[in-house]
């Protein structure tokens, strides 16, 4: 029993990465090819991929939307934790990116869940319209635009659905009055994360994995 977190040094999370991890050789690879693209390396971590099928699996997602595809590593996690007759729609901005992750979601052999829009996610989601509610939403992109994306969403999800978002912890800054950089980012990930906390309309929680993952369960 412990009053505080155990904090993860190296070793354990070398431990977490080789025990209790979601990535393959494919992603590891994907890591690789999309750094000689010049994609950034921003995507989820080993961890956090893994506790995130956990969750995918727990509420028996089929329909999960993700806004910022970058690389096209976190869909490709969520989609090999989903059932065949899913469907996993990721919002992308940047052409390069989209058109990279396209073809990785190719190779994977997960075209037949996973789908990419490569537009404003903003402007896309103001007019989305899906048969069905979501089950499961992943938001790890543009950190001023997170509350809006809260907003526009939630209708589209269902009770007992999850909206979930990356960098919670702002790379390490969340509880600095100063940050040391990407100042715009860390207010808005700290403003957010008081706005999604006190929301009616979820019951939320932050998991310390990755960067920080703040969830919420939508309740009404």
């Amino acid at each position: 029993m412990s009053l505080k977190p155990t904090p993860v040094n190296d070793e354990l999370f070398e431990y977490l990465k080789n025990n209790f991890s979601s990535e393959d050789l494919f992603l590891q690879n994907l890591l690789v090819e999309a750094k000689e693209n010049e994609i950034p390396n921003i995507s989820i971590s080993p961890e956090q991929g893994l506790f995130m099928q956990f969750i995918i699996k727990t509420i028996n997602a089929k329909n999960v939307l993700e806004v910022g595809t970058l690389a096209g590593y976190s869909a490709i996690t969520m989609a090999r934790a989903m059932p065949q007759n899913s469907k996993l729609l990721t919002i992308e901005t940047e052409y390069k990116h989209a058109i990279f992750a396209e073809r990785k979601i190719q190779e994977a052999g997960l075209s037949h869940i996973i789908s990419i829009q490569n537009s404003d996610a903003i402007e896309f989601l103001k007019v989305y319209q899906d048969d069905e509610p979501l089950d499961f939403i992943f938001v790890d992109a543009d950190k001023p635009n997170y509350a809006k994306y809260l907003d526009i969403l939630t209708p589209k999800l269902r009770i007992g659905g999850i909206f979930a978002a990356d960098n919670a912890f702002a790379f390490g800054f969340v509880t600095a009055s100063k940050p040391e950089k990407r100042t715009t980012d860390v207010k808005s990930i700290t403003g957010f994360n008081n706005y999604f906390r006190n929301h009616e309309q979820y019951s939320v929680c932050m998991v310390p994995v990755g960067d920080g993952l703040i969830m919420g369960v939508k309740i009404k």
